[in-house]
């Protein structure tokens, strides 16, 4: 199996660069979008489809990240699985200081995309080399992957269901004060 060179990279006939910069552009302009349909939705995001679908208790706790750290947690939302498709709508329904989100999801935009497009480009274009040199390496590397990412989740909801959190009728949202 041959490798094909990765630093003549292209994706369907295009440089890697223009893709992620596409990509960055896209993701920036979903994120305004987001923000201003949640501005528009306001209240009614809870009622809503996506807001059921989130679920009340992830959006009263995604508010208190937002009214604690602002346009910061829009920028830190990129860097945090979940976080990154929940924020924005809330963001707008809290109606964040547009000017500041505006600069917080472009400066997120600009550092998380080549991060993780790079990252996980290179991290195939490492698996792929040793699957061409050691199927069998390749496989278990596969394997162990797997098998941590798998103790990773069961050790985050140990640690979620140890910390106490209250019971979802417990938490309240100032939209309720």
């Amino acid at each position: 199996m041959r490798i094909p060179d990765p630093t003549a990279a292209s994706v369907f006939g295009l440089p890697l660069w223009l893709v992620v910069a596409v990509g960055a552009v896209a993701l920036f302009g979903a994120f305004q979008a987001y923000y201003w349909i949640g501005r528009r939705l306001g209240d009614a995001l809870y009622r809503s489809r996506v807001g059921r679908r989130i679920g009340r208790e992830r959006i009263e706790r995604v508010e208190g990240v937002v009214r604690r750290w602002g346009a910061l947690a829009v920028y830190g939302c990129f860097w945090v699985p979940g976080l990154r498709h929940t924020l924005p709508w809330v963001a707008g329904a809290l109606r964040v200081d547009y000017r500041w989100y505006l600069v917080a999801s472009a400066l997120g935009c600009l550092t998380w995309v080549p991060v993780a497009s790079f990252g996980l480009y290179s991290l195939l274009w490492a698996w792929l080399s040793l699957a061409a040199r050691s199927p069998a390496l390749a496989a278990a590397a596969a394997l162990a992957a797997a098998v941590a990412a798998v103790a990773v989740a069961l050790l985050l909801r140990r640690r979620r269901n140890r910390s106490g959190a209250p019971a979802p009728e417990a938490v309240r949202s100032c939209r309720d004060a």
